[in-house]
């Protein structure tokens, strides 16, 4: 398992390096020294910062070389404060080592945590009329490279993170780069400290090399391949863009590895511990979706309501794998309550962003807003009713799934090729006969799939529940309007499983 957080936290770093110049070990070293055994001994945290320098050094050195072909790169301005962080950054590596895994650990998670904090509130430091590349470095430019190299630099050694955010709110804010500009100088720069401090480290404490130089490896492979491809990917999207997804990345990574750090202390609140808990198998189950759809659709550019699809699949199986796994329904059910609570604000907020229109489409003002409130309200009755009340956490997952999923097969069919249209009494005449079958096909594999992981009922049992169920979800989401059906067609699927389980 923990080759898989190696390489997990390897790519996250490469996102990061690619799209906000940040160093490697902003990502790598908390979830190293957190989630990796070998990595939680006297020195653990300062071999992962060793580690996370390493693979600094390619995946700055890609990242420089994308940004460099879209001329995003000024070292006229830049080679000064390159210059006193690469003298300093040796010294702060010598300093780490005496400091040692308390203090050096401890830092690093509450660091990343505030960064991603920062980038949330404000995600572009660019000015609005940044200054022109290649522009001469006056006396202010020298005192601000001298007054902010050398902390700069001694951090880059002593931490191994925050070089890179650094360097670009220096660049951005205080010297007027253009965002893109000041990612590409600041990686530029990375490139030679993480080769400097990674030397250090090494030279320092020679058993990171004897020790541990296949998982060194593995680390630099991974993170050079997944800057190379975010590097891409930020070049062609805006600064707004790239800062909001950075921020979002490293404030969920920083929650979490915090959390994980003072797991002891947290566990002893048992209601606490399974809400965290449970937030952590959403997190883990559904942040990753989410990130490789932005992706998506950033390159293939889908159309808006297949997006807004794909989102409630995300939304609905990562309830369901929580509920699957959470050894509390309260813990479920809470969790789902609060996660209405943190959503409602944050779209109420993101509407008034001219960006929200592009990704969703609103059939009225709030639509998208209303209609995850009530969902998540829904996931929380189902919770408590089928397994709070009737003790069975599988019928509140498969009811779940078999929701989401056949909605979203019904419109992802029926909207491109749904050409017979349902003419029967009180339908709206928009939905077709392709996407109700849809739904039906899939809202049935979804409902059997879950069921039948019960060791408690047989197959027979599971095939019938979930037919008759996923029938019943179809014929509701037909008839219901579809304002309403986020309410109609889950309390029938329930309604129906419900009445299996007591036959």
């Amino acid at each position: 398992m923990e080759w898989i957080w190696l390489i997990i936290s390897a790519v996250g770093a490469g996102i990061g390096t690619g799209l906000a110049g940040l160093s490697a070990a902003t990502v790598m070293v908390p979830m190293m020294i957190v989630l990796c055994p070998s990595f939680q001994g006297e020195t653990g945290a300062y071999q992962a910062t060793a580690i996370a320098l390493a693979s600094d050094i390619l995946g700055s050195a890609v990242t420089t070389y994308t940004y460099a072909k879209h001329k995003n790169i000024d070292l006229r301005r830049g080679w000064l404060i390159m210059t006193c962080i690469l003298v300093m950054c040796t010294v702060g590596s010598y300093a780490a080592f005496l400091a040692g895994n308390v203090v050096l650990g401890g830092f690093t998670l509450i660091l990343t945590f505030c960064i991603g904090i920062r980038f949330l509130v404000k995600p572009d430091t660019s000015r609005d009329e940044p200054v022109e590349k290649g522009a001469k470095l006056g006396l202010k430019g020298v005192l601000l490279s001298l007054f902010c190299g050398i902390p700069i630099g001694f951090g880059t050694g002593f931490v191994g993170t925050g070089g890179g955010m650094m360097m670009l709110i220096v660049f951005s804010v205080f010297f007027g780069m253009e965002l893109k500009t000041a990612v590409g100088t600041s990686t530029f720069i990375m490139t030679f400290t993480a080769l400097i401090a990674s030397v250090s480290h090494v030279l320092i404490h020679p058993a990171i090399i004897l020790e541990k130089w296949d998982r060194m490896l593995v680390c630099i492979i991974a993170a050079t391949i997944s800057s190379l491809v975010s590097a891409r990917f930020a070049n062609r999207v805006n600064n707004r863009t790239v800062g909001l997804v950075t921020g979002a990345v490293l404030t969920i990574l920083g929650a979490s590895m915090l959390i994980l750090n003072y797991w002891d202390f947290l566990s002893q609140y048992e209601l606490l511990a399974d809400v965290l808990r449970c937030f952590a198998i959403i997190l883990g189950s559904v942040v990753p979706v989410l990130a490789a759809l932005t992706v998506i659709y950033f390159v293939i550019k889908p159309p808006s309501f297949v997006f807004r699809k794909l989102l409630h699949i995300a939304a609905f199986t990562g309830i369901s794998v929580m509920i699957l796994v959470s050894g509390s329904w309260k813990a479920a059910a809470l969790t789902s309550g609060l996660l209405a609570l943190v959503i409602y604000p944050i779209l109420l907020a993101a509407e008034k962003k001219p960006w929200f229109d592009s990704f969703f489409v609103q059939k009225s003002p709030g639509e998208i807003r209303k209609s995850l409130l009530l969902l998540f309200i829904m996931f929380t009755a189902v919770i408590i009713v089928s397994w709070g009340i009737f003790d069975n956490a599988r019928l509140a997952a498969a009811s779940i799934m078999m929701w989401g999923t056949g909605d979203a097969a019904a419109a992802l069919v029926g909207i491109p090729f749904g050409k017979h249209k349902v003419a029967c009494r009180f339908t709206d005449g928009k939905k077709s006969w392709e996407g109700s079958l849809a739904m039906l096909i899939v809202s049935f594999a979804a409902g059997a799939a879950v069921l039948g992981l019960s060791q408690e009922t047989g197959s027979q049992y599971a095939l019938i529940s979930a037919g008759i169920g996923a029938l019943a979800g179809t014929v509701t989401e037909l008839f219901s309007p579809s304002e309403y059906d986020t309410v109609t067609v889950p309390v029938m699927i329930i309604a129906v499983l419900l009445i299996f389980q007591v036959i």
